[in-house]
């Protein structure tokens, strides 16, 4: 097995073995970096420990040069402020996903500036909709914006340290200022969450045959809808501010649209409906207009926007081998994938694989697949 390269230098504690902290301590042993682990529950971080993730502390170790906090968010400060006094040469950050909250209650705890000047609070943009370290994955960070808030205190050496663990577990570092990463992230995590949560909550006394019709259109905006309410209500609380300025806007918006329906629900005949609904139809198409508008500002593969690659629709058969033959296939044509959405409804005997590629490669892809007997939709 070879063993990548790190800048990380070890040895790296890691305190809380949850998802976060179980999949940061994989990687980190992954790229040869000693790290050991700690969990205020012994079980969990014995799992952690048994999944490969490192050892925990004995006495006499060396202390660490890096303390990775992954505790939940209303111990945060408490925990980093307990490792900066414990580990007094030690960087230590936090993955916590609300950040001012956590700094302000930091400098509470705190008074010490040298300490603090060691303290580099951060946030990877990624998760699963599972908890624990059964769920932890040593590829998790791949990819996935991590954001740094570095304070005036934090010394330039300790960000580095910070900004070097990003860069091991492959992650791509992102600097900002505590509030705007509250801010930024309840607009692009928190209100998503809150959202889909609202629309699965619909689901709960439906009726049988309704549900039954649900399709992938459900499944994408209900997907997060099954992550754990006691974090969320941690998450929520901890950035409450930021969150509800979204949701005002967001009831704004709503009422917009609901007024124009309301307005369209009262015309008895649908020939009438412009004629006797002045704006109501313009209000409804502008709604869907601007999320359009902005579903293509979400960055895609390479932070690429979606609409920047073609998609092929391709008809899979529900059948053992049949999607990996696909994959193959795609491989098989020189076709590199940008990304893969999959469509398949229960009971359906073939699914929908939307591959995404270069707008270059459509036609060759196109031509490739068809010559191998799969069904294309136009």
């Amino acid at each position: 097995m070879t063993t990548l390269h790190a800048r990380t230098r070890g040895p790296v504690h890691v305190v809380g073995t949850g998802l976060l902290g179980t999949s940061a301590a994989l990687a980190l042993r992954a790229r040869g970096v000693e790290t050991t682990l700690a969990d205020p529950s012994p079980t969990a971080a014995a799992l952690a420990r048994d999944l490969g993730a490192g050892r925990l502390r004995q006495p006499g170790d060396t202390p660490p040069a890096l303390v990775v906090v992954a505790a939940p968010p209303d111990v945060t400060a408490s925990v980093v402020a307990e490792q900066l006094a414990r580990w007094p040469d030690a960087v230590v950050t936090d993955v916590a996903s609300v950040k001012l909250t956590v700094l302000h209650e930091l400098r509470r705890l705190v008074r010490d500036p040298g300490a603090l000047a060691r303290y580099v609070g951060s946030h990877p943009l990624a998760g699963r909709e599972r908890s624990g370290a059964v769920a932890a994955r040593g590829t998790l960070f791949a990819g996935r914006p991590w954001v740094l808030c570095p304070t005036p205190a934090s010394a330039p050496a300790a960000v580095a340290a910070v900004r070097d663990l990003a860069d091991d577990l492959g992650g791509v570092p992102v600097a900002m200022e505590a509030g705007a990463h509250d801010e930024a992230v309840a607009l692009v995590s928190h209100v998503p969450q809150v959202a889909a949560s609202l629309v699965a909550a619909r689901l709960r006394e439906a009726p049988e045959p309704a549900v039954e019709l649900a399709g992938q259109g459900l499944r994408d905006v209900t997907r997060i809808a099954e992550s754990d309410p006691a974090l969320w209500v941690q998450i929520l609380g901890a950035n409450a501010g930021p969150v509800a300025a979204v949701l005002r806007d967001l009831r704004a918006d709503l009422d917009a649209v609901l007024a124009a329906l309301e307005q369209l629900d009262r015309v008895e005949d649908a020939h009438d409906a412009a004629a006797k609904s002045p704006g109501a139809l313009a209000a409804v198409a502008q709604l869907i207009a601007d999320g359009g508008a902005g579903r293509a500002r979400v960055p895609g593969k390479h932070g690429a926007p979606p609409t920047s690659y073609a998609v092929v629709t391709v008809l899979v058969p529900d059948a053992p081998g049949e999607l990996a033959r696909l994959l193959h296939d795609v491989g098989a044509a020189g076709v590199n994938l940008e990304d893969l959405r999959i469509e398949h409804s229960p009971g359906q005997p073939v699914g929908l694989a939307e591959v995404s590629v270069l707008p270059a490669a459509r036609t060759v892809l196109e031509a490739a697949l068809r010559d191998l007997g799969w069904a294309l939709l136009d």
